[in-house]
C-alpha cells in the first residue's frame, strides 16, 4: 500500500462507475490502513426512517420529526447493522472518532439518546458499510473509479442529499456534469 491515508475523506463516484451499489455515491472514509478501508455512504436513501428502526429496537420516541428522519444505506457489508455519522458531544460505547467533527458510532445506546433527545446535534444513520480488502481501494482509485478528497461535515449533515454528489466532488472544483461517462473514447 502507498502512503496515502484516506480517513476522513469522501470518495465519490466517478459517473462511470456502473456498480449499482456505488452508481453517484459519497462514501465518507472512516479508516484506511494496511488492512483496508470501511466507509459509509452518505447519499443512499432507505424507503426506511429512524422511527422504524427505533420500533424495531423497542425503543420510545414520542418526536414525530425525529420518526421522519432519513435511514441511508450505508454499503452493501453487514447491511441488518446500523452505523451512525455525528458530531461530537459524548463518548458512546463502539465510537470511533475520526475528525474533530465527525464520530462513528456503531451501539444503539446513542439511538436510546437520540430518542431520548440527548443525543449529538447532528447525526445521518446509516444500515451497512461499503470494505475495500488491502490494496483493493488504492486499486480502485488507480484505475480512475472513484475522487477523493477531505470530508466536509456539512455536506454530510446540512447538504440535501440529491446535492451531496455535486457538491462533494465541488470541494475539488470538478463538475460532474462535464465528466463523460465515455472516458478515455473518442
Amino acid at each position: 500500500m502507498n502512503d496515502v491515508c484516506l480517513t476522513g475523506h469522501f470518495l465519490i463516484a466517478m459517473p462511470q462507475l456502473d456498480d449499482p451499489n456505488f452508481f453517484h455515491s459519497v462514501t465518507y472514509i472512516c479508516q484506511h490502513d494496511a488492512k483496508g478501508a470501511m466507509g459509509v455512504m452518505i447519499n443512499q436513501p432507505l424507503a426506511m426512517k429512524l422511527g422504524d428502526i427505533l420500533q424495531q429496537l423497542e425503543i420510545n420516541n414520542s418526536d414525530e420529526t425525529l420518526a421522519q428522519q432519513q435511514v441511508y444505506f450505508g454499503g452493501p457489508v453487514q447491511q441488518d447493522r446500523g452505523f451512525i455519522l455525528h458530531s461530537p458531544s459524548k463518548n458512546w460505547q463502539g465510537s470511533l472518532f475520526i475528525s474533530n467533527d465527525i464520530v462513528l458510532t456503531t451501539s444503539s445506546d446513542i439511538l436510546k439518546d437520540i430518542a431520548n433527545q440527548g443525543g449529538p446535534n447532528e447525526s445521518l444513520i446509516a444500515l451497512g458499510y461499503a470494505g475495500w480488502g488491502p490494496g483493493q481501494l488504492e486499486e480502485e482509485l488507480a484505475q480512475n473509479a472513484w475522487l477523493s478528497v477531505p470530508a466536509s461535515a456539512d455536506i454530510i449533515f446540512k447538504t440535501p442529499i440529491e446535492k451531496r454528489w455535486h457538491e462533494a466532488a465541488s470541494l475539488l472544483g470538478v463538475d460532474l456534469q462535464l465528466l463523460s461517462d465515455d472516458i478515455g473514447h473518442a
